[in-house]
């Protein structure tokens, strides 16, 4: 006769066995504390740290990253305030999807259609910083303008994500690419990849990674070397009407501003140090214009309609007219400038389309407002007369409207008025501060400038909007957030084709006193 035997084991000791098996489990993540697949993929992806290289290997699948939902194998940690992570990032095989991403994020939820921003590094070298600022809105993109960087950083500073990028053999420097993107605390910080092919997975190596949280008042950290001294920096982009994506063009320490787009759309001209200098619109090295004597430009400058002539707001006659800024035209390929306003202060702000007539804001006995002159010089024609200060006017393509911007119904706002002063009317009228309307050649669409609304006159280094109007039913919607001001968008700077607008934006590196212009 057999005898059963019943084998007690107490609960606790259960309890511990089962937890040491879930430890055992779980696989060394370095600075991290887990990883997943977010969204859906077929594949389910993995992770692989050697404490030795201190080198992460992850695999993941996944259709995208992109639109309102994401697919991709994470690697995170939850943290709060600001964080920065670096990273060194290579691909393993060759081929594969061009729009393969390995990533370094920070993300709101493990939510597939979660707010996030990340730098993304495509298998084609394609690098851009990409984010969905709300839950299930689209992802949009700043791509940078270098390709293949051997070392990415992405940094949240307050309410910003910054962009950092190394070629190989050099230091991190400011790419240029910036977005206002709000995290509430706790948020996931990490590393992961997208094969942008559901059928198949991808592999990443991240070398090298660095987690902090950068100092106050200091530079962010260069990971031993010696990185760019503190100090502001100014991005010239463009960003797609349509997709409201984002390019950067050129980033360079210091303060520029206002670009104008050429009439053959394959340059941008802008202010910098009292001179006008020009760059093709794929980047590369700006050129300086040659305008003459003028050498204290300010940023109210445009190019006229036929393309060959470029009108300057300089401050060069100091013992004329103290100082005051008059207007000039010269070629756009270079030249000694014409005066055409004998007073000032006077600002260029718009040509006519037949290029007989320069639109400008003027002070006069202490007050802003609208005029117009013959590009031969002669007598002003002073348009707008009302209280309050009218400024930044521009002709609309067909001639029949000047577009300006006028305080005299309290806060700053878009109006518009017939080329002789008449039929003035308000266009916008909402909780912003609103500058600088420019119309698209087409005759479709107004870009303008968007402060809050407590914010006077249209200062240096604040968080502005640029939006777009349709002229059609006048729907505003948003093209970019950002941190800018005066000299952001202060003159025309469409694209020949109404498809695209430059503009400036900064970024202050800590330890730089804000000052200037």
């Amino acid at each position: 006769m057999s005898k059963r035997i019943t084998l007690l084991v107490p609960i606790a000791c259960l309890s511990l066995a089962i937890s040491i098996r879930s430890q055992a489990a779980t696989p060394d993540l370095g600075l991290f504390t887990g990883h997943g697949d977010v969204g859906t993929v077929l594949h389910p992806g993995s992770v692989r740290y050697d404490p030795s290289a201190q080198t992460y290997t992850i695999t993941g699948s996944g259709e995208n990253m992109w639109l309102s939902s994401d697919a991709f194998q994470f690697v995170w940690k939850e943290v709060s305030g600001d964080v920065s992570l670096a990273a060194d990032i290579a691909f393993q095989g060759s081929g594969g999807n061009p729009h393969r991403k390995a990533v370094l994020m920070f993300r709101q939820s493990l939510d597939a259609d979660s707010v996030y921003a990340d730098v993304a590094l495509h298998g084609v070298g394609l690098t851009s910083l990409q984010y969905r600022d709300e839950k299930g809105a689209a992802t949009h993109e700043i791509q940078s303008n270098l390709t293949a960087p051997k070392r990415l950083r992405i940094e949240k500073r307050g309410a910003y994500v910054y962009l950092w990028l190394a070629a190989d053999g050099e230091n991190l420097q400011p790419s240029g690419a910036a977005i206002r993107v709000s995290f509430q605390e706790p948020f996931y910080v990490g590393i992961g990849i997208c094969s942008h092919d559901k059928n198949v997975s991808e592999t990443a190596v991240f070398s090298q990674v660095s987690l902090g949280t950068p100092a106050p008042g200091e530079a962010p950290l260069t990971e031993g070397a010696s990185g760019p001294p503190s100090g502001l920096y100014s991005t010239l982009e463009t960003v797609d009407i349509a997709s409201t994506d984002r390019r950067v063009v050129y980033v360079a320490q210091g303060r520029f501003e206002a670009p104008n787009w050429t009439r053959d759309g394959r340059s941008l001209v802008f202010n910098r140090n009292g001179r006008i200098e020009r760059i093709p619109v794929e980047g590369g090295t700006p050129d300086v214009i040659d305008t003459g004597f003028a050498t204290r430009c300010n940023n109210d400058h445009g190019i006229s309609a036929d393309g060959t002539l470029l009108a300057i707001s300089d401050q060069s006659q100091q013992a004329q007219q103290g100082s005051a800024s008059l207007i000039y035209v010269l070629p756009l390929a270079g030249g000694v400038p014409r005066q055409v306003t004998e007073q000032g202060p006077s600002y260029w702000h718009g040509w006519s389309p037949d290029g007989k007539t320069i639109c400008f804001c003027g002070q006069r006995n202490g007050q802003f407002d609208v005029y117009t002159i013959s590009t031969a010089g002669g007598t002003q024609t002073q348009l707008t007369k009302s209280a309050g200060h009218n400024d930044g006017p521009e002709y609309s393509p067909d001639g029949r409207f000047i577009y300006f911007n006028s305080d005299r119904t309290g806060s700053m706002q878009i109006w518009r008025m017939a080329p002789d002063g008449s039929h003035q009317g308000q266009l916008t009228s909402d909780e912003f501060n609103n500058w600088f309307p420019h119309i698209s050649p087409d005759g479709k669409w107004m870009a303008f400038l968007s402060y809050g609304a407590g914010v006077t006159g249209h200062p240096a280094d604040k968080d502005v909007t640029l939006r777009l109007m349709s002229l059609a039913d006048r729907k505003i919607t948003v093209l970019a957030k950002l941190f800018g001001g005066q000299g952001t968008m202060n003159v025309p700077s469409w694209s020949p084709d109404s498809k695209r607008v430059a503009f400036v934006s900064y970024q202050i590196v800590p330890g730089f006193p804000v000052g200037g212009r």
